[in-house]
């Protein structure tokens, strides 16, 4: 049998050189497209999971605000008004017992800056029943407010904290007074600091 070669229509070319060379890379496309195929079906099996729970959750959210509704339509019928109210009355009396002067009294002089005093403290219940409180507290340098403002927020004590108003002074002394609020949230106290921090 004789084959006739020519080389110079018919260049020699080597396929298995190709083939090793493309291949590879075929190759590695390809697990590179099933891994990326993998990672997309993990990632819509992963968010109908995570779908599956928000709506899970939305639905326990109605149902509490069904049941809140429904109560407090039960407690505004004119039969109950008169529980509604002693109820309210007594959660507003024991949160106000609960507030101990003397607590926080010892939380503000383990932050109260130098050249910086309390001037006037007032309890408050805020919108969401945490106990608030609106601080007055005097100086000769806006700094020293600043600084008792971070120290507040720093603390494990004192929340949300914020100046709310700012007021010059005249005479002698003191030069500016700050209003700040903040969330209280007191340490428990022992039976011994209860009995002496109690609200006047």
């Amino acid at each position: 049998m004789r084959i006739d070669l020519n080389l110079a229509t018919q260049p020699y070319e080597d396929a298995r050189q190709f083939w090793l060379r493309w291949g590879g890379a075929l190759a590695g496309l390809g697990i590179l497209t099933a891994l990326l195929l993998y990672l997309a079906v993990v990632g819509l099996l992963t968010a109908r999971h995570d779908r599956s729970l928000i709506r899970q959750r939305q639905e326990q959210i109605a149902e509490r605000d069904r049941e809140k509704a429904q109560a407090e339509a039960m407690l505004n019928r004119p039969e109950n008004r008169s529980t509604r109210d002693r109820s309210q009355f007594l959660n507003d009396l024991f949160q106000r017992k609960a507030f101990s002067w003397t607590l926080v009294f010892e939380d503000l002089e383990k932050i109260m800056p130098a050249r910086l005093h309390v001037v006037a403290i007032r309890p408050e219940t805020a919108s969401d029943n945490q106990l608030a409180i609106k601080l007055v507290v005097a100086g000769d340098s806006r700094d020293h407010a600043v600084t008792l403002v971070q120290r507040m927020e720093g603390s494990q004590r004192f929340q949300q904290t914020r100046i709310e108003q700012e007021t010059a002074l005249s005479g002698q002394g003191d030069t500016v007074q700050f209003e700040i609020s903040a969330v209280y949230a007191p340490a428990v106290a022992s039976p011994s600091t209860a009995k002496t921090g109690g609200a006047p």
